[in-house]
């Protein structure tokens, strides 16, 4: 049960105290009542109370003295003034100064609780709105990007310093390697965290709709233009806009947000009015935008006004070391989440993780890690509840993993065996015309070198 909103009332009138703190309790409120505005001062400046109630006529403080000191240390607490019949004046100066509402003397008990209750709302609101914010920074604070590689170290350095800033950045990464995440840390801790982030990904939205999507539009510019919008960039006012995969972009809209970016201007569809906008952009890409510019797919300049700042997302089987990081990370995430305990990771499981290439990156991974908690049934995760494929993952065979192998002549030829019958499927014809040997002899291989049948299916005699 959530507890009642705490009400402070400053009256130099006994009575009208008396009234108000009798009401405000009947109808759920918590109530404390004070006649002395500078005994009230240190209990309503610091934030203890969600609303105060404050006559503005009162000897030794004013309410506006009141009012400007609870604005200054207690941003989030909401005022209400009373004032006398006729004080207009003096209740649009409590008004400019910050209060809320203000009600005029005399009243009814009924317009009293409608401006009360009213005011609750506001302040409830204002502080889910603030911890909504604050569960935002710290889902997207720096210690949620999870890392110890070189690369991270200086992906880390690097988000300090242009999250301080105000310069457009772009984020260079493979599917999955987290580039959305990154540019969230960028905004989250800087100064304009208290700002929209708005992300698009640009090759989700039709070209024909994009310019109406990221400039808006006036009501009757194109046919189901029924009322005006005001598009993504006027969304991100003050903030920051995310273009994930603007290389998707189409080629005629580029010219269109490299006007936007260097005049800082946007114009809706179908209206000749430029607005200003206050917008960070941050942009992010899986491609080689410099090859999609040699190939005129890109626009060159747009390029150089977007990439003032280039973060490059290693792939994570370029950063092994970081994978137990991210798989203990996971583990807790998902356990918390399922009620569960956190499981161990044997060392035979853990190679497994380490061996495997993670095409899909650390969204594969973490993909990975919550299946294998939900297939586990006792305290480790055995290599049985790994997927399939990430159990029986094999190298490819090339040159450079042979050299750091440091295989035998016996081992090197174990290998391409294995490697040839994963190549035909375990096809054991196949795999001895390719080896041109016998087939009795790849069979007699096979039980030579033990090779793992559930990883190497063949037919057997």
């Amino acid at each position: 049960m959530n507890r009642p909103l705490r009400v402070a009332i400053i009256d130099d009138d006994a009575g009208m105290i008396q009234v108000l703190e009798k009401h405000l309790v009947k109808i759920g409120y918590e109530v404390e009542t004070f006649l002395d505005p500078l005994e009230a001062t240190d209990a309503v400046t610091h934030g203890s109370f969600s609303i105060v109630i404050t006559d503005i006529c009162m000897p030794g403080l004013s309410g506006l003295d009141l009012l400007k000191d609870i604005r200054e240390n207690s941003p989030y607490t909401t005022v209400i003034c009373i004032t006398a019949f006729g004080s207009v004046s003096s209740a649009v100066e409590a008004m400019h100064a910050g209060a809320y509402d203000y009600i005029s003397k005399p009243f009814n008990l009924s317009e009293f609780s409608l401006v009360v209750n009213k005011a609750a709302e506001r302040y409830t609101l204002h502080r889910e709105v603030e911890q909504l914010r604050d569960q935002l920074q710290q889902k997207y604070s720096m210690s949620n990007i999870i890392g110890k590689s070189p690369g991270m170290v200086r992906i880390f350095e690097t988000i300090n310093r242009v999250a301080r800033s105000r310069t457009n950045a772009l984020i260079v990464g493979r599917s999955g390697t987290g580039k959305e995440l990154v540019a969230r840390a960028i905004h989250f801790n800087g100064d304009r965290a208290a700002r929209p982030f708005v992300a698009v990904n640009c090759g989700a939205i039709p070209e024909d709709l994009m310019e109406s999507e990221l400039f808006g539009h006036v009501r009757g510019a194109f046919t189901g233009a029924v009322v005006d919008t005001t598009g993504l960039f006027r969304a991100a006012e003050g903030g920051t806009l995310f273009l994930d995969e603007i290389g998707d972009m189409p080629f005629p809209m580029q010219a269109k947000l490299l006007r936007v970016i260097e005049d800082h201007q946007v114009r809706p569809v179908g209206s000749t009015e430029r607005i200003g906008i206050d917008v960070r952009l941050i942009c992010a890409t899986n491609k080689k935008l410099d090859v999609a510019v040699e190939r005129g797919e890109f626009r060159e300049d747009l390029l150089y006004r977007i990439n003032v700042i280039t973060i490059s997302i290693p792939e994570l089987r370029e950063r092994q070391e970081d994978i137990p990081l991210l798989v203990e990370y996971f583990l807790h995430k998902y356990a918390e989440q399922m009620g569960r305990s956190i499981p161990a990771v044997p060392r035979e499981t853990m190679d497994i993780l380490l061996r495997y290439p993670w095409p899909g990156n650390v969204r594969e991974l973490e993909n990975v890690m919550e299946r294998s908690l939900l297939m586990c049934d006792n305290a480790t995760i055995e290599p049985g509840d790994l997927p399939l494929a990430i159990r029986h993952y094999e190298p490819a065979l090339d040159l450079q993993s042979i050299e750091n192998a440091r295989l035998s002549i016996l081992d090197l030829e174990n290998k391409y065996v294995a490697h040839v019958l994963k190549k035909t499927g375990g096809d054991v014809e196949e795999a001895a015309d390719i080896l041109g040997i016998s087939v009795d002899a790849v069979k007699a291989r096979i039980m030579e070198a033990q090779l793992d049948d559930g990883l190497i299916p063949w037919s057997k005699p």
